[in-house]
């Protein structure tokens, strides 16, 4: 019943700020644009149509609130007026009262806040959807005084975000239910993934190991700077981190005139993503353009500033080998290997004909490559490989939705930086050398050494589990792996003369040599 009442409200909702209009009238049939005109009697709909989503969102929650966030950044894809207007959803969401937050504060380390801070900034300095962040200054062991930002969780999130997620989770059952092609979106599944990232988003205790973990991955690479947390003050309500200073990054006239080189920034970001994700297989999942911000001073010039870091992606091995081998075979334009491993995979039904679905990725893919961003609609790219996907019914991966979404903010990003980046062959030599370490020698190496103290470990135990392992077999079998190990002791010492006259066959073949410059000399 409650899920009942919630979908009530969110129709409310959307008619109440017109969003109705927005839809049914982008259509040419007669009979919709009548249903507009009835629906929006009576209705004040003056404010403009950006501003009116944008309040919309505001008022039916977090969950929509991250949706605005992400359609703010496919300006190819939005008219500019509600893309403006959505970015104020990045970092610019309503603030709940600074007192609320310090109530927080208190609570969480049962201490005044005058106990806690040298000062504390009452006003936030930024709101998202989840939580808010007010500066201020801590003494540290050492006595000095130290910038900090506090990171406060908005009160009351668990239970309405819940409530939405039910309404979702029911939402994805209807859909799943009334159609087999829906069903093979798998969007239960998918909804129960957002669930999971939504409530670990909620602990600010997992944001900020997330954040501790990031940086020291980056920590070499030079080209992002990531907070450093302070332990002593972090709980699931509230976390202290190192202050960061930097420029928004949506902010390009102020970083041009700084002299920031705008597209090395472009192609610095698609190689943290890629680093990110194939190096690490731990990535930053909310990166629109409110988390980041690029630093000025003179030590750390043009870097990254990541931050909030309550969403992030991880892959397998398998995952970030799959995928590295999808993206190699698309910059090859080897679209018969795509089709390969989209059969390996078990993404595509057994059976299926690898000559049609090659041709088919062909046909999508072929004529946007070397292009820049600019002429390249996404948005046509992924209809066209729907209905593709959905001829050959291909299955949709739900561990890889978080990197479906980041990809998009990158691209989205990236066309804000730079609209000449070509992001294909930004990132072919990087996934290049990523697949040549993970089959080279080097990589072996490591493979070996890694595993080497398990292998001394377990190799003098050989023995007495063979033994103990032939002990407990049916006679007949035990007689039968006799016989094989007789067969294999004579295949070893085959080998063994094999190897020992190679030996000794070079040897030869050296004190002749040696011979004969002594007779020369």
């Amino acid at each position: 019943m409650r899920r009942f009442y919630r979908g009530i409200v969110i129709v409310l909702v959307a008619l109440r700020y017109g969003l109705d209009e927005l839809v049914l009238t982008s259509f040419q049939k007669p009979w919709l644009r009548v249903v507009a005109r009835i629906v929006s009697t009576g209705r004040n709909l003056d404010a403009p149509r950006g501003q009116r989503l944008r309040e919309a969102l505001e008022s039916l929650g977090p969950i929509f609130v991250k949706f605005g966030q992400v359609l703010s950044t496919r300006r190819d894809l939005l008219p500019s007026d509600i893309a403006d207007e959505l970015a104020w959803l990045q970092d610019r969401v309503p603030p709940f009262d600074s007192k609320v937050a310090i109530a927080t504060i208190e609570r969480a380390f049962r201490r005044p806040v005058g106990e806690i801070f040298v000062q504390f900034d009452e006003t936030p300095v930024a709101s998202a959807s989840i939580a808010q962040v007010h500066f201020a200054t801590i003494r540290d062991s050492g006595g000095a005084v130290r910038e900090v930002a506090v990171k406060v969780l908005r009160p009351g999130m668990r239970s309405v975000i819940e409530k939405d997620l039910e309404l979702m989770a029911m939402m994805a059952a209807w859909v799943e239910g009334l159609s087999t092609d829906a069903k093979r979106l798998k969007p239960r599944e998918v909804v129960a993934e957002f669930d999971k990232y939504l409530h670990d988003e909620l602990d600010l205790v997992r944001e900020a190991a997330n954040a501790a973990q990031l940086r020291r991955n980056m920590s070499k690479l030079e080209l992002v700077m990531i907070p450093e947390m302070l332990w002593d003050f972090c709980h699931p309500e509230v976390i202290v981190m190192e202050r960061m200073k930097g420029v928004p990054i949506a902010q390009l006239d102020r970083l041009r005139a700084a002299g920031v080189d705008i597209p090395k920034l472009a192609r610095d970001g698609v190689t943290i993503f890629f680093t990110q994700v194939f190096r690490d297989g731990f990535f930053h999942a909310d990166m629109h353009p409110g988390n980041i911000q690029v630093s000025l001073d003179p030590a750390t010039f043009g870097r990254y500033i990541s931050l909030d870091f309550g969403i992030i992606g991880t892959l397998t091995e398998s995952d970030k080998e799959y995928l590295a081998q999808n993206f190699a075979a698309f910059f090859r334009r080897d679209y018969k290997r795509v089709a390969e491993l989209h059969l390996e995979s078990g993404w595509v039904p057994e059976g299926t004909r690898i000559d049609e679905l090659e041709g088919a990725i062909r046909t999508v893919c072929e004529p946007y490559f070397d292009r820049p961003l600019k002429e390249i609609s996404l948005g046509m790219v992924l209809m066209r490989l729907f209905q593709t996907s959905r001829r050959f019914h291909v299955e949709i991966q739900p561990q890889l939705v978080l990197l479906q979404k980041t990809l998009l903010n990158i691209e989205g990003l990236g066309r804000q930086l730079d609209p000449e980046l070509d992001l294909w062959h930004t990132a072919k030599p990087f996934l290049e050398k990523w697949m040549s370490d993970q089959i080279g020698p080097r990589k072996l190496f490591e493979q070996l050494r890694s595993e080497a103290p398990r292998y001394a470990k377990l190799l003098p135990q050989l023995p007495r589990l063979l033994h103990d392992f032939l002990e407990n077999r049916p006679a007949d079998h035990r007689r039968e792996l006799m016989e094989l190990l007789a067969a294999q002791k004579r295949t070893n010492r085959l080998l063994q003369a094999i190897i020992y006259g190679g030996i000794g066959f070079v040897l030869g073949l050296i004190a002749m040599q040696v011979l004969v410059r002594v007779r020369l000399f």
